[in-house]
């Protein structure tokens, strides 16, 4: 081996390890960007309709965007304070006095007690869970802050770091990358838009299902329902435990019923609804996105879990196109392709 041949891959070991570190140590600002590169994604969003049907300046089209964005948000926060909030305390204070209830009945039977005495109930609460949902830190109103700025940056010149990005890359690459980035985007747009649509049919399904039941703070179910949903695999879960807690205040029955509807509901979304938006939509490997949730909760902590749907969007469409398209020669679909030809054919 030649000298300059071992420096080389030397230095390619080292590049990979400092990369490897550099990941580890910056772990939250990768999540910022990647959060930030999603919200400028819904921007744009909700701002193509308004160029295509209107006919208005894609600047300025934005700037509505933005301003509709945010004025939802707005909404959402005044009807939290004014309305919504105190179901939000209502679900909270039953699901934890639920959470007690449990405790003491199962302390009354010895197989009960042997499983509390395998529970830690000092580190597991379904209140402070909620509890820490709705709480807002010094630390997240800051990170709040620098995504709208980011976002705001990327949403008004998507290009010069699209180009930016590219350069990182020897000129023969240059191409290849660039067609590579464009079907990123475009898969990632179709799947928050497929995203959006389960949200709000998981959330208005489960407020109707549970105001139907009759549980209290059938609003603030709703809206927990939906946001979760956001969540792949665990974020049913996580949306069905206050709810279940919720109805053991009232009754043994209404907790069946409960159980019964929230299982209708999924079921219903993974055999129905989930397929017919992945055909229009994209559709992630389920065995790809749960090693995906395993990493990114390894990798970035728990709130890794919420980037680990578009995260397997981003792994899916780069490996299917560099390696089993352009490395092994093989004919697939890539999500996304049909969205560029026809951008390219206006």
């Amino acid at each position: 081996m030649s000298n300059s041949t071992f420096f080389v891959r030397l230095f390619a070991v080292l590049a990979v390890a400092v990369g490897a570190l550099l990941v580890w140590q910056l772990s939250d600002v990768l999540l910022l960007v990647f959060g930030a590169i999603l919200v400028a994604m819904l921007l744009r969003l909700v701002a193509e309709p308004m160029v295509r049907w209107t006919g208005l300046h894609h600047a300025v089209a934005l700037a509505l965007a933005g301003v509709i964005v945010l004025a939802v948000l707005g909404g959402v926060m005044w009807l939290f304070q004014s309305q919504i909030g105190g179901e939000f305390a209502d679900v909270l204070e039953r699901a934890t006095n639920a959470l007690k209830s449990l405790r003491a009945s199962l302390a009354q039977s010895e197989f009960g007690r042997v499983i509390l005495s395998h529970i830690n109930t000092n580190e597991f609460s379904v209140g402070s869970w909620l509890k820490s949902i709705v709480t807002l830190s010094a630390e997240t109103i800051t990170a709040v802050i620098l995504l709208i700025i980011t976002s705001a940056y990327l949403t008004s010149q998507p290009r010069l770091y699209r180009a930016g990005v590219i350069q990182l890359f020897p000129p023969h690459l240059h191409e290849e990358v660039g067609n590579t980035l464009d079907n990123i985007g475009a898969a990632l747009r179709l799947w928050l838009l497929g995203q959006l649509i389960q949200m709000v049919l998981i959330g208005v399904l489960s407020l109707l299902a549970v105001w139907m039941i009759g549980l209290p703070s059938p609003v603030a179910l709703g809206i927990i329902a939906g946001v979760c949903e956001f969540i792949p695999y665990v974020g049913p879960i996580l949306a069905g435990i206050p709810a279940v807690l919720v109805a053991f205040t009232l009754s043994f029955d209404a907790a069946l019923w409960t159980v019964i509807a929230y299982l209708i509901i999924h079921q219903v979304e993974g055999n129905i609804v989930a397929p017919i938006i992945s055909r229009y939509m994209v559709s992630i490997p389920p065995a790809l996105l749960i090693v995906v949730i395993v990493s990114v909760e390894v990798l970035f902590g728990p709130i890794g879990i919420l980037f680990a749907a578009p995260l397997s969007v981003v792994i899916f469409v780069a490996v299917k196109r560099l390696y089993v398209r352009n490395t092994l020669h093989e004919t697939t679909e890539i999500p996304g392709d049909d969205e560029e030809e026809d951008k390219a054919s206006v």
